[in-house]
């Protein structure tokens, strides 16, 4: 049975963005650079990517409290972060509950490298096709923005090892619109993305595949 649609990041700071500026900028050849996921991406050129990617308290520990309210996380708890950046959110994490087990994986070698120092040890490169872990090991797996940026068949295969590595809950993300208007903003913001649906279609690709955790969209 498919889970909630729930928005989890609700706290989050929301930026004001310009988003028919940043569809005028963006080239092909700045969404090829992007999803190298090296260092032009996290700390390069902002047209490729983040423009200096550091660890900002504001963003992500507004967010923590409501992941550990709705799934009743503990400091016995095990969660796992699928795309993991440079371990901002596993920070905040491990200082809201710091007897938690707390691991994250990404693609990105230099993310991985560049890890915030108290969460270097927690982290490795992996795909999230094949995730370096145990069946039903982690309480909570969560991919915010991640998985969007495979192709499909690659995506599907990812939802499976989220499934499979989780016990019982898990929370994604994905690259997603409601209409025409969306769909055209949405296209012109994406840098990294190479599945991009309606709300309607990721719906009905979770229910295809049995995909049982909970998710909600990214929408510009």
């Amino acid at each position: 049975m498919l889970g909630n649609e729930v928005d989890l990041l609700i706290n989050y700071p929301r930026p004001k963005r310009d988003i028919k500026q940043r569809g005028q900028e963006k080239t092909e050849e700045d969404r090829e650079i992007a999803r190298r996921f090296d260092k032009d991406f996290f700390d390069g050129d902002r047209r490729h990517g983040y423009g200096g990617y550091e660890y900002n308290k504001r963003f992500w520990s507004p967010v923590i409290p409501t992941f550990i309210d709705y799934y009743g996380l503990t400091n016995n708890s095990s969660i796992l972060d699928v795309g993991s950046g440079k371990g901002f959110m596993m920070k905040d994490f491990n200082e809201a509950l710091p007897g938690a087990n707390i691991r994250g994986i990404d693609i990105s070698k230099y993310a991985i490298e560049n890890t915030i120092s108290n969460m270097k040890p927690f982290v490795q490169v992996a795909n999230a096709t094949n995730l370096p872990f145990d069946d039903n090991q982690f309480d909570l797996v969560i991919s915010i923005n991640t998985i969007h940026n495979l192709d499909k068949d690659d995506l599907i295969i990812s939802l499976n090892e989220i499934s499979r590595v989780s016990k019982k809950s898990s929370f994604i993300t994905v690259d997603a619109y409601n209409n025409d208007e969306e769909k055209k903003a949405m296209f012109a913001w994406n840098l990294t993305a190479k599945t991009i649906l309606s709300v309607k279609e990721w719906k009905k690709l979770f229910e295809d595949v049995n995909y049982q955790g909970d998710f909600f969209w990214f929408i510009p």
